[in-house]
Formats: structure tokens, sequence, C-alpha cells
């Protein structure tokens, strides 16, 4: 029998003053999806780069000392890099993007656990159909409540109505907030031609990725993922896997403050600029 040709994956994660315990927990979902997923595939080292943003809080490197033995069995080299200041969430992408070499790319936020088969299941995914390009998981919250990372490309008043409209006056946009989450996808197979996924896990095939040139930069936060998926998706399918599976703690601009409330307006704007009205 001839021998199954090794995978390579990297990952990044990019951190704005995370709380280590949120990091670790991270890790330890990533650890044990890559041990699942050598148990049936070949891999080569897998690089799992923290960028770390912060400028309040970095993180210690004290938080990888637990992870040193089960990284060495794994061969999973985790670098850390740190002192770039906090240059934006795509810009902090792409310091990594720029010098990879893998076959798949996983691009992470700090807040978010996967289950144990994620990385088996994404693989097989894109594997399957050489033309799919991008994957979205399935996602729920820690509360076991569904997270909808697939959209439709949206409108300014959606947009309004779904991050800044208080619970009452949302129902009554009920449809067409259903209609822009995508919340008819099944649930059991991989549904094909998703216009936009969240950036919150985005596992994608590294030469599109490459080829797109990463992240717009001109985004410092806030949607630079959709931005993403409009360009990647005109190299191939951009798809939902549901039994790719993850647990994602985040939340809205609309929670966060004026600066986050400002940031996402200004991105915005420029999103919609850049790909229509």
């Amino acid at each position: 029998m001839p021998t199954k040709p090794s995978i390579s994956l990297s990952i990044s994660v990019v951190c704005y003053n995370s709380p280590p315990d949120e990091v670790k927990q991270l890790l330890e979902s990533l650890l044990n999806a890559i041990l699942y997923l050598g148990q049936s595939q070949p891999l080569s080292v897998t690089p799992i780069y923290l960028v770390d943003n912060s400028d309040q809080t970095p993180l210690s490197l004290d938080i990888f000392a637990d992870f040193e033995g089960q990284c060495t069995e794994l061969k999973v080299d985790i670098r850390h890099l740190q002192g770039q200041g906090n240059v934006g969430y795509g810009r902090a992408h792409n310091l990594v993007i720029e010098k990879l070499d893998s076959d798949y790319h996983l691009i992470l936020n700090p807040d978010v656990v996967l289950e144990e088969a994620a990385l088996s299941e994404a693989i097989n995914s894109l594997e399957d159909k050489p033309g799919r390009v991008l994957l979205s998981p399935s996602a729920k919250n820690n509360l076991g409540e569904k997270q909808y990372l697939c959209k439709r490309y949206p409108s300014v008043f959606i947009l309004g109505v779904r991050g800044f409209f208080p619970i009452f006056l949302r129902r009554l946009f009920r449809k067409r907030l259903d209609r822009y989450e995508m919340q008819e996808l099944d649930e059991n197979e991989i549904s094909e031609n998703i216009s936009l996924v969240s950036g919150c896990f985005m596992f994608v095939r590294t030469k599109a990725l490459k080829e797109v040139g990463g992240f717009d930069e001109h985004y410092f936060l806030y949607f630079e993922d959709f931005d993403l998926s409009i360009r990647i998706g005109k190299l191939g399918k951009v798809v939902y896997a549901p039994r790719v599976r993850i647990v994602h703690h985040g939340g809205n601009a609309a929670g966060k403050g004026f600066h986050h409330l400002k940031m996402f307006i200004q991105s915005g704007i420029r999103f919609f600029n850049k790909h229509g009205w």
C-alpha cells in the first residue's frame, strides 16, 4: 500500500489583551484536535502563531509551559509574536500569512474552542472537492445557542437592525434577519456558494489566501473578514461545513462602547465603498 502523503497545516491567532485562561483553553482544544487529526492523517510540523497585539496585558510565555510535552509529541511549534503594537486584526494575521508554506491555514480568534474532530472534518471537507477554498464551521456560544457565522451580502439597514436595535424592535424584522444570517442552511450536509463568513474561524487553502494577499490592511477591525470572503470567493467556493464544530464566546460591536462603534461604522463605510452599497 502506498504511504499517504502528509498534510501541512498552520494556524494563526491574534490576541488583544486576551485573558490567559481563554488562550490556554483554545490551545488545549487545538492540541486535542491535532492529536485526533494525526490519528488518521500524517502531519508535518504544525506551527501555531500567537500574534499578540496587546498594549496593556501582553501574554506571558508562562501560559505555554503546560503544553511543552504535548507539543513535542505532536510536532507542534508554538510561535509567539509580539512587539509590533496594536497593528489591527488583519495586519496582524498578515505578519504570519506572508511567510506561510502550508497546505491549509486556520485563522482563529482567541475566544474559540474547537471540538476534537473539527480539524479532521475541515480537511476532509476541502480535500474532497478541490474547488472549495474557504470553510466556515457550525458554532454555538457558551450557553449552547446556535451562532450564525455565514451571511448574505448585507444592506446598511439590516446591519443597523441586527447590531443596534433593541430586541423588541428586532423581532419586527425577524424574517429579514434570518435570511441575512442564512438560517436555512442544511445542518447535515455541506452548503456551497456562501457569500460571507466570520473571521473567528476561517479554514482556507493557503495557496488561495496568499494569492489574494491575505487581509486588506485598510480595515483596522471589523469587515476585514467579509472583504476576504469576497476576494477568496472569486478563486473557488466558500462553504459551510456543519460537522466542523466550535464554541465561540464572541460579541457584537454594539456592546463594546463608542470606540468600537466608531470603528465598526468606519470599516462598514470602507466595505460598502469597495464592494457596493
